[in-house]
């Protein structure tokens, strides 16, 4: 069973990642809970800049390294 929720996660990963940008993606979920939840813009964009910046650092390093 382990081995058959690792093989979909996988899967799934490799779909939203070809499809939607984890970037994109953050920026989605943190848009919905600020309007769906009553998240603060302030704080919506504490969570897009946190995650979209270090999210670029690591790409950009891994860029570098030739890791992708």
């Amino acid at each position: 069973m382990e081995i058959a929720k690792e093989i979909a996660k996988a899967k799934l990963d490799t779909f939203v990642e070809k499809i939607i940008s984890r970037k994109f993606l953050v920026w989605l979920t943190a848009t919905v809970l600020m309007f769906a939840a009553g998240l603060e813009s302030s704080d919506w964009i504490i969570i897009s800049s946190i995650y979209i910046g270090g999210q670029t650092v690591v790409d950009g390093v891994a860029k570098l390294k030739g890791i992708e």
